[in-house]
């Protein structure tokens, strides 16, 4: 059948999803707010756009071109906001490279990418020297210099970042092109194999940051992002566009404010000195930031944070809510540019008890507009809804990544039967709440059920002596698998393994838990394993510990 498509005149504007047309609407409403920089470089979204003009017309004279790859190493920083604009805007690609790879990795990843052109901070600068002739396809290198001491190294850089952009012109025409170019690619930092590259275009990241915008802003109250917030990224912005989040910061027109490197005092003393309202960040972060002396006199009852990148675990829950944050959960992964879905109150439910407060902000969350998402079996078909029959979440919305850049094997699986494949293990209740049980990889099975190591992990972490916690699973002759549970203790806390052991045993005698999910061996240790992006890296724990622990796991 044909399809009828509508006709237009010859003179209308098609609108293309560019994010240049990303910065109409703050221009027009808010020219003269501010972008702050650590508390000592301000700034407007005039000069900002002034400056992005630059930075594209700077590298434009160092050879970029329509489908170049632009390749970033700094901190969070104003620099790097210009550069999630102008670099795209080109037509060029932005890659964010995750500093905190290991410089074998970044290598990898520069190289992969196909960056032309590098900008690179100068406290990168060690790395950059020690892997400069492993970089193949780097031309030209651009430094970032906020150093007291320039040190002793062998790059040869073409020019200096704000040097470049004072002898550059303040006007540059963007220009139109295809909405579904590609304007980024970054590296996934998985525990396992070679980081595998996303991309992602001009299409999707606009679409991303509307959508986004309507759901952050949709609630009645609470968990929610506006025009009058004051927006503080503790994301980093090579990590999936720092969430997305900058692009609907820009959009609506918001004062932002740019950390630099993560350091706990400065972070307080920022949002402390610049009324920040709005944050992001992994639970191990905003953990450290409770911790921190400097937080103690910070009021943060204005304070609205999403916690992603891992579960919320509701005794980090209930301390923020203490201390008066509107703490709440987000969900997503590189692949999904990130986010699919928040836990935000429903209207009508605000009145509740701090038990269910804590257990609605911890849930996974409701899916976002345009998401997709579904919880299927081995075979494909939908679980359903009830909260307790669980499968591996699968979604489909307009943002998510097309395929592993220059891996088609890795690509279909990614993409079988037409769903991307997350690999995390979850339920759906009546009310539409989405709760991720566990990765793929990280689910145990003991006694022939399921056990929930993020389920386990959060009851843990209600114990008042408890900082942090991790549990694996390890093998066992008797029931496949048990559960092991590492934990660190809060200073000053004298917390003995058994009484670790009893506090979870409390909520299996209740019924909350299966006997199964008791950790049979609790460790007290002094610190976790994480990613480079926070995470913990549960293979590294399970490699590290396994060993010494599978000859006293069987009961």
């Amino acid at each position: 059948m044909d399809h009828d498509m509508f006709e237009s005149s010859a003179a209308a504007y098609a609108y293309p999803l560019l994010i240049k047309h990303l910065l109409h609407t703050p221009l027009a409403h808010a020219p003269d707010q501010e972008i702050v920089y650590r508390g000592e470089t301000r700034l407007t979204y005039r000069a900002m756009r002034e400056r992005i003009a630059r930075l594209a017309n700077g590298l434009t004279r160092h050879g970029a071109v329509m489908g170049s790859t632009v390749a970033v190493m700094d901190w969070d920083s104003h620099r790097y906001l210009e550069c999630y604009f102008a670099i795209p805007m080109m037509g060029a690609v932005l890659q964010t490279v995750n500093v905190r790879l290991s410089p074998a990795e970044i290598a990898y990843t520069i190289n992969h990418a196909g960056a032309q052109i590098l900008l690179v901070h100068s406290d990168f600068l060690p790395v950059i020297d020690a892997i400069r002739d492993q970089l193949d396809t780097v031309q030209t290198f651009i430094l970032i210099d906020e150093s007291t001491e320039a040190g002793a190294h062998a790059i040869p850089f073409a020019d200096e970042y704000e040097g470049m952009l004072a002898a550059s012109e303040t006007g540059y025409d963007f220009p139109d092109f295809d909405e579904n170019t590609r304007a980024t690619t970054f590296y996934t930092t998985g525990t396992t194999g070679l980081p595998k590259g996303v991309y992602f275009s001009h299409r999707q990241l606009v679409l991303h940051t509307i959508t986004g915008m309507a759901a952050l802003a949709s609630p009645a109250s609470g968990q929610r992002f506006h025009r009058g917030d004051v927006y503080m990224p503790i994301t980093p912005m090579f990590h999936v566009h720092a969430w997305g989040m900058p692009y609907i910061a820009t959009l609506l027109g918001v004062k932002q404010v740019y950390p630099g490197r993560y350091v706990p005092e400065r972070l307080m003393k920022l949002v402390r000195d610049e009324g920040v309202t709005f944050s992001h960040c992994v639970g191990t972060i905003l953990h450290m930031l409770l911790e921190c002396e400097d937080a103690k006199a910070v009021d943060l009852s204005r304070w609205k944070v999403v916690i992603g990148g891992g579960a919320l675990p509701h005794g980090l829950a209930r301390a923020a809510l203490d201390r008066g944050i509107d703490i709440f959960a987000g969900y997503g992964m590189s692949e999904t540019c990130p986010l699919l879905s928040l836990a935000q109150i429903k209207p009508g439910e605000e009145p509740l008890d701090i038990d269910e407060q804590v257990r609605v902000r911890c849930k996974t969350g409701l899916p976002l507009p345009l998401v997709d998402l579904r919880i299927v079996d081995d075979e494909g078909r939908d679980a359903a809804h009830d909260g307790r029959a669980s499968g591996e979440i699968v979604v489909r919305t307009p943002w998510l990544t097309q395929g592993y850049w220059k891996n088609a094997e890795a690509s279909a699986q990614l993409w079988d039967g037409g769903y991307l494949h997350t690999q995390d293990i979850g339920s759906i209740d009546p009310q539409g709440y989405l709760q991720i049980t566990d990765r793929l990889k990280d689910v145990i099975k003991s006694g022939g059920e399921w056990v929930s190591s993020l389920e386990i992990e959060s009851l843990i972490s209600l114990h008042p002596g408890v900082s942090e916690v991790a549990v694996i699973g390890i093998k066992d002759e008797k029931w496949g698998e048990r559960p092991v549970a590492l934990v660190v203790l809060k200073a000053q806390a004298s917390v003995s393994e058994d009484e670790i052991r009893h506090h979870v045993m409390a909520f299996s005698e209740s019924g909350k838990i299966s006997k199964y999910a008791v950790p049979r061996i609790v460790k007290i240790v002094d610190s976790l394993d994480k990613t480079s992006v926070g995470k913990l890296n549960k293979k590294r724990l399970r490699e590290a510990f396994a060993a010494s622990l599978e000859g006293k796991a069987t009961a």
